[in-house]
């Protein structure tokens, strides 16, 4: 609800879509910086104290956006909303794939989704409810939907303790390099900041170039968003299951594909299809989230699972601060779509090389 005003509001505040992208920079930031110690934590200590302290942080998020009058207090909130999210986005999916070993996709699907149905109502609920209210008392209602959340996980999570395993190994520096040394851990990892590279274009990037290259409506872009996140959505839906028989890799390698293909039609389509359009690298990126996300927890014990959920996304955190504003700057130095004509380049080459790594081992299992 919140982050398909925050674009417009940097760009009415700067006068610029130019620093759009450090919205998904300021976020990641933090993000990136307490993925692998949350991780490492919470496999030790359980996962229900960091899911709690998460959703607090994002509660008092929500505070400092309605009192910002100034963009660098909205970055400001980004930061703070970036560690409050670190915990919320990656602890949940390891804590599922303990409790559910032998259907982890399914069920990893069916959490993603439930997510994605949440950003789906949002932008439109944003909407909806601005017509009636100010942006800032939109964000006292970020606010108190994390407090709720909070108090949700109070009452209904076990303190899940991945520690119960006989391993005591955490992932340290050492270890973390010991798994990217391995070559199907880091093609799998490239993607995956890739993969968050894109999910913070379309957060940012994407909208600000409908706002201004294509002279898209507010409300056309709140539509945008609503579209992203029900692709994103039916993507895990559909992929949890099939993955579960059919292996990851070939999921990861068509998520891929398809948000090359995507990435690459939209910049010269106009309203209304360069939204059906946009559709597609959506769908493609749903389907290499949940793929990849899987394919990482299987390679690691259980005493791990916290820990890979961290590295996972720390390494989707890299892409999300990094892409971002380089598409923008790309953006703003030659023509706005060459920065996702790029992008998309380097995702098709990110699938060949999968494409060339796991020959013959995507099949049945």
């Amino acid at each position: 609800m919140i982050m398909a005003l925050l674009p417009k509001r940097i760009i009415d505040i700067t006068g610029s879509g130019a620093t759009v992208g450090y919205l998904a920079s300021a976020f990641a930031l933090s993000y990136i910086i307490l993925q692998v110690p949350i991780g490492n934590w919470s496999d030790k200590i359980g996962f229900r104290k960091f899911l709690l302290i998460g959703y607090l942080l994002c509660f008092l998020t929500g505070a400092l956006y309605y009192f910002a009058n100034s963009s660098m207090l909205i970055f400001l909130g980004r930061v703070l909303q970036g560690a409050g999210e670190a915990p919320v986005w990656a602890l949940a999916p390891a804590l599922l794939s303990i409790k559910f070993p032998n259907s982890k996709g399914t069920v990893m699907g069916m959490y993603n989704a439930a997510i994605h149905l949440g950003l789906t109502i949002g932008p439109i609920l944003g909407i909806i409810v601005a017509k009636v209210w100010t942006v800032n008392q939109l964000f006292l209602i970020y606010a108190i939907s994390c407090l709720v959340g909070a108090i949700f996980i109070f009452l209904t999570v076990d303190n899940v303790n991945s520690k119960s395993a006989k391993s005591e190994t955490s992932l340290d520096l050492k270890h973390l390099l010991e798994l990217v040394s391995r070559r199907n851990t880091f093609i799998a990892l490239v993607g995956i900041a890739l993969y968050g590279a894109g999910y913070g274009i379309f957060l940012t990037t994407i909208p600000a170039f409908l706002l201004s290259s294509k002279e898209m409506s507010q409300t056309l872009v709140g539509v945008f968003f609503s579209l992203f996140y029900v692709a994103i959505s039916l993507a895990q839906i559909i992929t949890g299951r099939l993955s579960d028989k059919m292996g990851r890799e070939i999921f990861m390698i068509l998520g891929l594909l398809m948000a090359a293909a995507g990435t690459f039609v939209f910049p010269g389509l106009g309203q209304p299809w360069i939204l059906v359009a946009l559709t597609l690298p959506s769908l493609g990126l749903g389907v290499f989230y949940l793929s990849s996300m899987a394919f990482l927890n299987e390679v690691v014990p259980d005493s791990l699972k916290g820990t890979i959920s961290g590295a996972y996304y720390l390494f989707w955190g890299l892409g999300f601060f990094f892409g971002p504003p380089l598409i923008g700057m790309l953006g703003e130095l030659s023509e706005h779509s060459m920065g996702f004509y790029l992008y998309s380049l380097v995702l098709t080459l990110e699938a060949i090389t999968m494409i060339l790594f796991y020959h013959g081992k995507v099949k049945f299992r």
